[in-house]
């Protein structure tokens, strides 16, 4: 099973990799399997057969127990710095002359080029000036709010998509994270959020209730428009006629608006480790973030979804600096004198005498 499922993944390569525009079409909505994935699965299977071990006596060995898989490696964020993404874009631009040059001229489609350059790690974070970018040029699209939800309070895309009127109270400046939409092979599925943690209640800031009122006048003005052919699902963000987004749509539109604004790539599910971030840079405590991302532990949000921007850290370097040297120029106050021979040795060669150190301390020595 795990073999086929490694041959379906170069499958898909293959195809996203083709010339032939129906072709790439082909696997739109399919991802591959990763491998932390294949270790869920196999988790999964391990405890099916451990069933038919004990309760129906079918086999009398777990063969998933023995299957032997790749490490499960988890990546390690990293922030787009300066030198980052000038290295990414001649990589960029280098990358289109060669396939242009294998395609014969033809033109080259950028959004591909766009997500198949490698990045530094798997997980890319924006820094505040570039995700701020990126919100400028959301902006004049109609799932702005959308985006700017996921930018700023680190909804999953499910959570987003999922998201219903009934749930938001804008008076009261909150929303209910209760349902979510899933894509599985293509198909669109409602269910519950993933764990208990999930389910959460988060706060909204101004500007943001006020994008999201502007979005509900909208709403209202194409649900005018459609008429007869509204589809009243209740969803805050959702298609012209009403109807559900595919979650896949909400990430290429996201894939397009970062592409237009000039930023190097990352995923739409990185704006959530970027939410973390900035969350944590406005110095919020880890367990509020936690909470607003709906995760089960605070060293989970603080081990996996959070980076440190480059002013933060140059900012902490300096603070440091000043704690330990900021009063040495004003001299030395009268509270701590400096001791006399300490660290000075007695004659040339000797190690200095500690002794009577301890004896102005009141230790024995």
């Amino acid at each position: 099973m795990f073999e086929q499922i490694e041959e379906f993944n170069d499958v898909i390569a293959e195809r996203r990799a083709s010339a032939d525009r129906e072709i790439r079409a082909g696997v739109k909505y399919r991802r591959a399997v990763s491998t932390a994935t294949m270790h869920i699965i196999r988790a999964t299977l391990r405890h099916a057969l451990n069933m038919a071990i004990r309760q129906d006596r079918l086999i009398d060995f777990n063969p998933a127990a023995a299957l032997e898989m790749p490490a499960k490696t988890r990546p390690k964020a990293l922030v787009w710095t300066r030198d980052r993404v000038s290295e990414w874009h001649q990589e960029f631009r280098d990358y289109l002359r060669v396939e242009k040059l294998r395609r014969g001229g033809r033109r080259v489609d950028p959004i591909d080029a766009y997500i198949r350059v490698p990045r530094p790690s798997a997980v890319m974070v924006w820094t505040p000036e570039q995700t701020r970018l990126f919100l400028e040029e959301a902006g004049r699209h109609r799932l702005f709010a959308l985006y700017r939800l996921i930018t700023l309070r680190g909804l999953r895309r499910g959570e987003a998509c999922g998201l219903r009127w009934k749930d938001v109270d804008l008076e009261a400046g909150t929303a209910s994270i209760a349902w979510q939409l899933v894509q599985l092979a293509g198909r669109i599925h409602e269910g519950r959020p993933k764990t208990d943690a999930s389910m959460r209640t988060i706060a909204l800031d101004a500007e943001t209730i006020a994008v999201l009122r502007a979005h509900q006048r909208r709403q209202r003005e194409e649900r005018l428009a459609a008429g007869q052919a509204w589809k009243g699902t209740g969803f805050v963000f959702t298609q012209s006629d009403g109807d559900r987004l595919h979650p896949q749509h909400v990430s290429d539109q996201f894939l397009w608006l970062a592409y237009l604004a000039g930023l190097p790539p990352i995923r739409l599910h990185d704006l959530r480790h970027g939410a973390a971030s900035l969350m944590l840079a406005a110095g919020v405590e880890i367990k509020v973030v936690q909470e607003t991302l709906g995760h089960t532990s605070s060293a989970f949000t603080a081990d996996t979804y959070t980076s440190v921007f480059p002013q933060v850290a140059m900012a902490a370097a300096e603070k440091t600096a000043a704690l330990l040297l900021g009063d040495d120029q004003e001299g030395r106050s009268e509270a701590s004198p400096r001791l006399t021979g300490v660290g000075e040795p007695n004659r040339v060669g000797e190690r200095p005498r500690l002794a009577g150190i301890a004896a102005e301390r009141g230790c024995s020595s």
